[in-house]
């Protein structure tokens, strides 16, 4: 097996020290030159980075150092260009030879467990730079107590509901008479509306009751919500939500699995519920990102649970005419509102032989400037001085440094996150499609995440 990820590093490094000679500048000296102009040795620093919108916005801060401070502190920056598909193998593979060619790798908090043995810790390296980022996002990005990465981009999740509807219910008479019927039906209790950054699950239930139409023929939306429930891994990390908020966590204080709780039975209860009483449509079990967005944008909900990148795309009149200016954001609810957060980032081949090199321009990456630039072209760094700065080109930004900051949580950064997540996205969608028992879904994660712990 070593000797077959080695040759697999051997023939991606290959090919991308080949695309990157094949970018290098050419002299600039003339065949009738005589005295050739002294020039600054330069070390060139190779980093691999996700492609995409991301290396994109990245290359914006390459060419801006490489042009700039990069001249003064010796060192050029290149990307390696690598496919999408198969990213994270690739790179892995890279990593199990002990790789020199890439110098900088691109990680993220679900990977840094695996790839913590072959980056640099940066805490001592980069000190105070460190406090340019939002806390969360350095903590998402540790493990055992060191910092392996600088944050690059943040992922958070909002409720994104339709302004226009929410506004009439919280002023029209008749709707409130109608409001409390719903809620006393569904919930259980007569409830009064509330601004959305006030409400707990029952009044996300109520609410999203309230605009489903088999539950309010007056409704003027279908249903309340479309929940992404298909059995995948990044729809658990929008149901953990659910869990923190209300007070769960996948872990106890001693490390062990923490799922056959009510909490976790209580989290799952209210996608559950939302199915069964078709508050979110049947469908959703096949829904993921796109699909619910879908639903948003073409008025057949009031609001969803999604990722804060959705909001580009949600607020874009020519991708979402019917709702773009009727887009606001609310915390995710909950008496505690909390919101998964990971991030991207980039850290430093403990094998590479250019660390020094790597780290000056690591050190600048850290900067107000490079992060701007970075925001600037498309990326969302976790900087809350830059994303509140851009507020109107880009609303959501002070919404992401503000959630983030203040309601966000990091459930693991060890080896184990992926399975785990494969594990709750096997038992509890079906629990939200209604196919199956709480409590015995709750039982068997608790079982096989054990078994994973090996605790």
């Amino acid at each position: 097996m070593n000797i077959q990820r080695k040759w697999l590093s051997m023939v991606v490094t290959a090919g991308l020290i080949a695309t990157l000679s094949g970018c290098t500048t050419s002299s600039n000296q003339t065949p009738n030159q005589t005295t050739p102009t002294p020039k600054v040795e330069k070390q060139t620093v190779t980093m691999l980075y996700w492609p995409g919108p991301e290396s994109d916005a990245m290359q914006k801060v390459v060419d801006h150092y490489n042009q700039g401070q990069g001249s003064q502190d010796g060192v050029e920056v290149k990307m390696a260009p690598a496919p999408r598909e198969g990213f994270w193998e690739k790179e892995s593979a890279m990593m199990g030879s002990d790789n020199k060619d890439i110098d900088i790798y691109f990680t993220a908090s679900y990977k840094i467990g695996e790839h913590k043995s072959d980056l640099l810790p940066l805490d001592d390296k980069l000190g105070d730079s460190l406090k340019l980022y939002i806390g969360t996002t350095i903590d998402s990005l540790k493990n055992g107590g060191q910092t392996y990465a600088i944050p690059t981009d943040v992922s958070n999740h909002f409720m994104y509901y339709r302004k226009d509807l929410v506004e009439k219910l919280l002023s029209d008479a008749a709707w409130q008479a109608t409001y409390k019927e719903v809620s006393k039906k569904i919930v259980g209790k007569e409830l009064v509306p509330k601004k959305p950054d006030e409400w707990n699950w029952d009044d996300f239930t109520a609410t999203a009751a309230f605009f489903t139409q088999s539950q309010n023929p007056g409704s003027p939306t279908q249903y309340g919500t479309a929940l992404q429930a298909k059995n995948l891994i990044y729809n658990v990390m929008i149901w953990d939500d659910v869990l923190y908020s209300m007070g769960g966590s996948w872990y106890t204080s001693d490390g062990k699995a923490n799922f056959d709780t009510d909490e976790t039975k209580k989290a799952l209860n209210v996608y559950a519920s939302l199915t069964k009483n078709g508050i979110s449509p049947a469908t959703a079990s096949t829904f993921e990102y796109p699909e619910t967005n879908q639903s948003f944008q073409t008025g057949k909900t009031a609001m969803i649970l999604q990722w804060s990148a959705a909001y580009h795309e949600l607020s874009d009149q020519s991708k979402s005419g019917q709702i773009f200016d009727k887009v606001g954001i609310a915390p995710i609810p909950g008496d505690k509102h909390a919101t998964h957060v990971h991030s991207l980032g980039v850290g430093i081949n403990k094998h590479s032989e250019k660390q020094d090199a790597s780290l000056k321009w690591m050190k600048y990456l850290a900067t107000t400037e490079a992060m701007k630039t970075y925001a600037e072209n498309g990326g969302i760094p976790p900087v809350a001085d830059v994303l509140n700065g851009m507020k109107d080109k880009r609303p959501e930004f002070p919404f992401i440094a503000e959630h983030v900051d203040k309601y966000g949580y990091v459930v693991d950064t060890s080896d184990k996150v992926f399975p785990i997540l494969e594990v709750l996205a096997k038992h509890f969608s079906a629990v939200w499609a209604g196919q199956a028992d709480m409590d015995e879904a709750a039982k068997k994660a608790q079982a096989e995440v054990t078994t994973l712990l090996g605790k």
